[in-house]
């Protein structure tokens, strides 16, 4: 079965096709505050379908752009004692959007372009624009005509003469049409940035961004056009894979298409995939609500498997909620999935896996979850379907190693019950393929030589509460196991004694 995908433009399911290396490019982040679960949840499953096109033997070329220029990113200059000029939050905050997109264990992209090492490029796209008849010049500032191009709309389902007023209302004495759209601007911030400066005490610092000196005017390049510049510079003229936010349809989608192809005249992007928003407290998750939880909080309490299971639990161009309910889902599945992975490598590497016992049953369970886990992620990436075929998986595996240690013990002839080495091997490279480098779960508890370190430090705070439980001190055996649960060490007390696990 081949890839099939929801592609926005055809306004259906199609098939994937690409020539040759496929070109990904990801509508990034702009850099005015710190990430939080919504930006992650576009970073996750471009990072699945990265993953899985590779799994499918392409070669992957993923660009993911930083907007770092912005009203704002502007709008907080002043608000700490270092963020002097635009550049300096636009930093602090692309610092923190790394660090967040390493902690989630996303593959990196080919490179992640700047807006401010790319205005040339720009200027290129905007005069190329204004040469071909697209734009126009008004007051030092270019606007794209959308009357110009035919077929705008199309992305979005919407008709040009239905369509409200883009961008700021100080544009609006300036453009020949309402929904015309600016690609450059004259002078420096707008006055929302400077609206939104001003709700802050900042001192006596103004909402300063960076400007640039163009033919038209000294100015900013409009947000639409830095995509359409960057992914054509790194990428060429056409994309075989466009994702973002669903909120990003339009305009900056539909505007990309008009300002791109009307360039180029070429296709601009083959397929186009959006990804439903992430919703908390039965809202969008936003900064400028306020109900946000930032990925590295996130991945504080609840570890990057989690994470990444919860995102699975949901289609990529549905909504998802947020919720007790589902975190816990994720960390059951998750639970099931890392316990059946250690004891199946554990029955692996022990003295009973031998070379002529087999469990047909197994191996069939093995066979059965990859092709189950293959006929889900081409059905238009469905993660909660593969993530159950890996869970059927581990009861198959749970079932072996339950059976062969119930019989367990010398019989009368001198042989003993087994464990399957080569269906056991089958299991764990399959939990390593499709668990492990398809949805970017990691089974390894620590990385860098850390795990002796951190497992010798968690052996002796377990002594110290098994200690603490002898001598009658339950309260603070029970602070013990729950400090070590906060940094994400989960403890089960049995009959054989305590284990412990990385959560």
């Amino acid at each position: 079965m081949s890839l099939v995908v929801t592609d926005t433009l055809a306004d259906e399911r199609v098939e994937f096709t690409a020539d040759g290396d496929v070109t990904l490019y990801v509508c990034g982040l702009t850099v005015s505050d710190d990430p939080h679960l919504g930006h992650a949840r576009l970073w996750f499953h471009a990072d699945v379908l990265h993953r899985w096109l590779e799994h499918l033997g392409y070669d992957v070329r993923h660009v993911e752009n930083v907007t770092d220029v912005n009203e704002k990113i502007a709008a907080r200059v002043g608000e700490r004692d270092e963020w002097t000029a635009e550049r300096d939050v636009a930093e602090t905050f692309s610092a923190s959007t790394f660090g967040a997109m390493r902690g989630l264990n996303l593959l990196r992209a080919e490179v992640y372009p700047r807006v401010t090492e790319h205005v040339p490029e720009i200027l290129d796209l905007v005069e190329t624009l204004v040469e071909e008849g697209y734009a126009y010049e008004s007051n030092g500032s270019v606007y794209f005509d959308v009357t110009s191009f035919d077929g705008y709309g199309t992305l979005s389902n919407q008709d040009v003469g239905d369509l409200e007023a883009q961008g700021e209302p100080d544009e609006r004495t300036e453009k020949r049409h309402p929904a015309d759209f600016a690609l450059w601007k004259a002078g420096g911030v707008s006055e929302t940035a400077a609206r939104e400066h001003a709700k802050h005490d900042h001192g006596d610092a103004v909402p300063a961004g960076e400007t640039w000196e163009s033919p038209w005017s000294e100015g900013r390049p409009g947000w639409h056009v830095e995509c359409s510049a960057m992914s054509t510079a790194h990428l060429g003229d056409t994309l075989d894979v466009h994702m973002g936010g669903r909120d990003l349809v339009f305009p900056h989608h539909e505007n990309e298409i008009a300002q791109s192809e009307a360039a180029t005249g070429e296709t601009f992007a083959r397929h186009w995939l959006h990804v439903g928003l992430l919703e908390m407290d039965g809202e969008k998750m936003s900064s400028s609500i306020g109900n946000f939880w930032t990925v590295p909080d996130a991945l504080d309490e609840l570890g990057v498997n989690v994470v990444r299971t919860f995102y699975a639990g949901a289609a990529y161009r549905s909504e998802q909620a947020l919720t007790e309910e589902t975190i816990a889902e994720a960390e059951e599945r998750w639970d099931r999935i890392s316990r059946t992975y250690e004891r199946a490598v554990d029955a692996l590497d022990s003295v009973d896996a031998r070379a002529k016992a087999g469990d047909e049953a197994l191996r069939a369970a093995v066979e059965t979850a990859r092709d189950e886990f293959a006929a889900a992620m081409n059905d238009d990436l469905n993660l909660r379907e593969a993530t159950a075929t890996l869970l059927e998986l581990t009861d198959a595996v749970n079932r072996h190693v339950d059976a062969v240690d119930a019989d367990g013990g010398e019989a009368a002839d001198g042989s003993r019950d087994a464990y399957d080495y080569r269906g056991l091997r089958e299991a764990v490279e399959a939990f390593d393929e499709l668990a492990g480098d398809v949805l970017g779960l990691q089974f390894d508890a620590a990385t860098d030589g850390e795990v002796d370190a951190a497992g010798d430090l968690v052996e002796l705070v377990l002594d110290v509460r098994e200690a603490e439980r002898d001598a009658g001190n339950y309260e603070r055996a029970d602070e013990l196991r729950d400090a070590l649960r906060e940094i994400g060490v989960e403890i089960e007390d049995g009959a054989d004694g305590t284990t412990y696990r990385f959560a």
